[in-house]
């Protein structure tokens, strides 16, 4: 589990294809700090498992499905990535609740400057994560967990304070570039249950009639 805190923003080394799916090497160094063989680390929002690691680096594989659902597909050596590492039962909970497992990617719209820093995000989100939205809840954009300042239709809006915009790969990001989406987990176990509960029976008297009473 995760929380949408990045930790540190690391550099696509190298990118290699296989039959099915690619392997990653990325540069970093402070999610490496306890990390082992076979670690989670999230990469822009998703939760990969890293192997060979060494000085500096490490790799991950990347499915099929994986590439297909999320942006990493589209990264090229050089490209920036939001880094984070597992929760441990020690550390604060700063962000939200994030499973680092991708639902969507949006298209991004744009990202206004509004003053000392500060910046305007517009997202356009797919339709089946609308009802997962609400005004001043969360969502994962690329792994970092933000608050959502505003919906119009299908454009969503978050506000980007300076730390997040200097400490993050949203900094990279041009308008129609795509971004990887999580919704709350809250919210989907809420629309779950919901949905699965029994609506109240519509019985009226000429119902119980038909019926024989």
């Amino acid at each position: 589990m995760f929380t949408g805190i990045i930790e540190e923003l690391g550099t696509v080394e190298a990118i290699e294809p296989r039959a099915a799916g690619s392997r990653l090497r990325i540069r970093c160094r402070t999610v490496l700090e306890d990390s082992m063989e076979g670690s989670s680390i999230c990469v822009n929002g998703v939760c990969l498992t890293a192997v060979d690691l060494r000085g500096g680096s490490f790799s991950a594989d990347v499915a099929p499905e994986t590439l297909r659902a999320s942006n990493l597909g589209e990264l090229r050596a050089g490209s920036l990535v939001n880094l984070e590492r597992p929760l441990s039962p020690q550390a604060r909970f700063g962000g939200h609740i994030v499973q680092g497992h991708v639902d969507a990617t949006g298209e991004m719209v744009s990202l206004e400057l509004l003053g000392d820093q500060n910046w305007w995000l517009r997202i356009r989100v797919p339709q089946e994560l609308d009802r997962f939205l609400v005004y001043k809840g969360s969502i994962a954009i690329d792994g970092i967990s933000l608050t959502v300042a505003a919906l119009e239709g299908d454009i969503l809006s978050v506000t980007i304070i300076p730390h997040t915009y200097q400490n993050t790969a949203l900094r990279e990001r041009r308008p129609g570039t795509r971004v990887n989406l999580e919704v709350d987990v809250l919210a989907k176990y809420v629309e779950k249950m919901l949905s699965t509960m029994e609506r109240p029976s519509r019985l009226t008297v000429d119902k119980l009639r038909e019926n024989g009473y």
